[in-house]
């Protein structure tokens, strides 16, 4: 390992740690989390919104069938105005078939440019807090509900989200979790058909209605608001403990 291979992996664990204890995390169980026999049932919500089963999820090969998403049937979206000034569709990036699916708002600056979701500084957060979790990022699915940057990193607006919903629905049903993190409030709502604010429903297990039958989501704070309020890192650990504890059976 080269000298800067080395500062780069110190850097790493440091800020991790940092997390971690901002977090009041006291100790970390590094043990991985068995796959549990069968999940427990959640009731699901009576807004939920139904769905039917997509076309890219009847195949076997979670890999293919996302790609076929993105090139096929996504393409060259001009589906919304969120068309007319992004650089990059930011479509999804993660393990195909991962245990564990985080869904954010949709794509910032640096995420505009690399095509890749939550690679600035919210991103770097979320990568913390995936391994805190006991998880490499390259073992869980990270996705947004608009694949296009909103001008100014606003707020996705009903025609955009409506646009897009159905290409997340569809990274849903092909990956296939057993626990969707929703990280904000607009991430929350798209998934659960719901109006209330991630304040009011953050921390309590809900439930995403998949063709294939019910997935948990936990909603919590987007990281981008951990960057401006520090004090609710401690929260979200909490919810991801909710988390941890259910994919641990």
């Amino acid at each position: 390992m080269n000298p800067e291979e080395r500062a780069r992996l110190v850097r790493q664990a440091r800020e991790h740690l940092l997390f971690l204890q901002e977090s009041g995390v006291l100790e970390i169980d590094r043990t991985a989390p068995p796959r549990p026999a069968a999940p427990e049932a959640s009731p699901a919500p009576p807004s939920a919104p139904a769905r039917t089963k997509p076309a890219a999820a009847r195949t076997g090969d979670p890999a293919a069938a996302l790609e076929r998403l993105r090139v096929e049937e996504i393409g060259d979206c001009r589906r919304c105005k969120l068309c007319e000034k992004r650089n990059t569709i930011v479509f999804g990036d993660g393990a195909p078939g991962a245990r564990l699916m985080f869904v954010g708002e949709g794509p910032g600056f640096d995420e505009d440019r690399r095509g890749v979701p939550f690679v600035g500084k919210a991103g770097q957060l979320l990568n913390q807090i995936i391994e805190a979790m006991g998880f490499r990022r390259e073992e869980v699915y990270i996705a947004n509900v608009v694949k296009c940057r909103p001008p100014d990193n606003r707020t996705p607006q009903p025609d955009e989200v409506a646009a897009c919903t159905p290409f997340l629905f569809e990274q849903i049903a092909i990956v296939r979790p057993e626990v969707i993190v929703a990280l904000g409030s607009p991430a929350a709502q798209a998934l659960l058909g719901r109006t209330a604010g991630i304040t009011k429903i953050r921390g309590t297990f809900c439930e995403y209605q998949a063709p294939h039958g019910g997935i948990r989501v936990m909603p919590t704070f987007h990281p981008a608001y951990l960057l401006r309020n520090p004090a609710a890192k401690r929260p979200v650990w909490e919810d991801m403990k909710q988390v941890m504890a259910f994919l641990k059976g």
